[in-house]
């Protein structure tokens, strides 16, 4: 996909990225628990927070945005949040694209590893994680009434 271009998010980019999180997971809206979907989809204050205490990145393609992903780090250890993609995109390499740019700013930061938590629901994206080198921790927390599946992957 030559034209796609990753760059971080702007708080003008708002309402298409909540837009981007809102398709990508409404297939699995009604296999969460509503406080579960609210933070997963999140809303202007959330998405406002994130902005401010996370690195975003948008992927665009011919000027809309097509997906996004989230990370933060502490010390050596970073964590993915809200990786999505619009559904029309899937399978397109818009996701690859965007976990291989904030794979790399993690490292810029320090980082030698890396984790991320995904809901059972999500198996394509258990899958994708997979194919691109995480394992299951084997840890699993509560998310408001579900099962959180951690995932870590050492960052070479």
């Amino acid at each position: 996909m030559k034209s796609l271009k990753i760059r971080q998010a702007r708080e003008a980019d708002s309402e298409s990225v909540l837009r981007c999180l809102a398709a990508a997971f409404a297939p699995y809206k009604e296999q969460y628990t509503p406080a579960a979907f609210a933070d997963t989809v999140l809303n202007d204050s959330t998405l406002r927070a994130r902005l401010q205490t996370m690195h975003v990145l948008v992927a665009i393609l011919d000027g809309e945005i097509v997906g996004t992903v989230a990370a933060s780090h502490d010390g050596e250890e970073g964590h993915l949040r809200g990786m999505a993609v619009l559904p029309q995109f899937r399978g397109a390499g818009v996701a690859a694209q965007l976990l291989d740019a904030i794979e790399d700013w993690l490292r810029t930061q320090g980082c030698t590893h890396v984790s991320l938590d995904t809901t059972l629901p999500l198996q394509p994206a258990m899958k994708f994680y997979e194919k691109h080198g995480y394992l299951r921790s084997g840890c699993i927390t509560d998310f408001f009434g579900m099962h959180l599946i951690e995932y870590v992957k050492m960052l070479g």
